[in-house]
């Protein structure tokens, strides 16, 4: 069974305990990274390790976690076999060895047979993809020392705040470990003083509402698992914007809070963590 990380985190908030349907031998999940909290719940559940990777329209798969393999959770697995996955750093535009992180590339010097030709009648956009030897995914992530690679995100949806680099997705996975949180979205809210701070849009679990107490239990919880730069900053209850695919458009929801602070507006059904003085004792 393939499916989204929407349908898996979907699935976690049903009723499992019935156990795996008994022809069920594998399961993976594609289209956005998978959060730890998914992975260990359907474990717990069914037994079963689920599988993450990556890959393109334009490359099929690059990364992966293969049969067999020990999975760490949150990891996006190794390169695949045949498949000439390195990291560049998009300022400087050389390689990054493990340990760093940078931009997911393909290596055109050992061109794979599943990378595209280009895209067609854009000679624009093939210039741009294939600058610099590399094909460029747009997509940034780490390398650890196995030579495990873990998504952390799009180049355009890593932000900073107070001058730190905030990973959306790294928050985003502290966010569905609460109970109340069944998906999330972190975008950077405009900030007079830190320029931005995230803000998290929730999908909640069936029963809860985002009242102060369970405002202030979500602001709780990102405080205790979080560095104080990465911490949630404001909080609001959305439906989150997707693709027909399933993948969440943090884009839609950026432009929003950029369209706010132009206008000087506040979202109404907004919460702060301002609102919880206690929460700073």
């Amino acid at each position: 069974m393939c499916a989204p990380p929407t349908v898996w985190r979907m699935l976690i908030n049903a009723d499992l305990t019935g156990g795996r349907p008994p022809s069920l031998r594998e399961v993976t999940g594609a289209g956005e990274p998978l959060n730890p909290e998914v992975i260990s719940r359907i474990e717990q559940a069914w037994g079963l390790s689920l599988r993450d990777g990556f890959g393109q329209t334009e490359t099929t798969a690059c990364v992966g976690n293969t049969p067999g393999s020990p999975v760490k959770p949150g990891s996006m697995g190794r390169a695949l076999p045949g498949v000439p996955v390195v990291l560049v750093d998009p300022v400087t535009g050389e390689r990054v060895g493990r340990g760093g992180e940078g931009e997911i590339c393909l290596d055109l010097a050992q061109r794979p047979v599943s990378l595209m030709t280009g895209y067609q009648g854009d000679d624009g956009r093939n210039a741009e993809a294939m600058a610099g030897g590399f094909y460029h995914t747009g997509d940034v992530a780490s390398l650890d020392d196995d030579g495990y690679i873990t998504y952390i995100g799009r180049t355009d949806d890593v932000f900073k705040a107070s001058d730190y680099k905030i990973s959306p997705f790294e928050v985003e996975s502290v966010l569905i470990e609460h109970p109340a949180v069944a998906e999330a979205a972190v975008v950077p809210a405009p900030d007079a003083v830190r320029l931005a701070v995230p803000k998290a849009y929730v999908a909640l679990v069936p029963g809860y509402e985002l009242d102060a107490e369970t405002a202030r239990s979500i602001f709780a919880h990102t405080r205790a698992r979080l560095a104080p730069w990465q911490r949630v900053r404001r909080l609001e209850e959305a439906e989150l914007p997707k693709t027909i695919s399933g993948k969440i458009r943090r884009v839609e929801l950026r432009t929003r809070e950029h369209d706010l602070a132009n206008a000087g507006e506040r979202a109404a059904a907004e919460w702060r963590d301002d609102q919880f003085p206690d929460l700073r004792t």
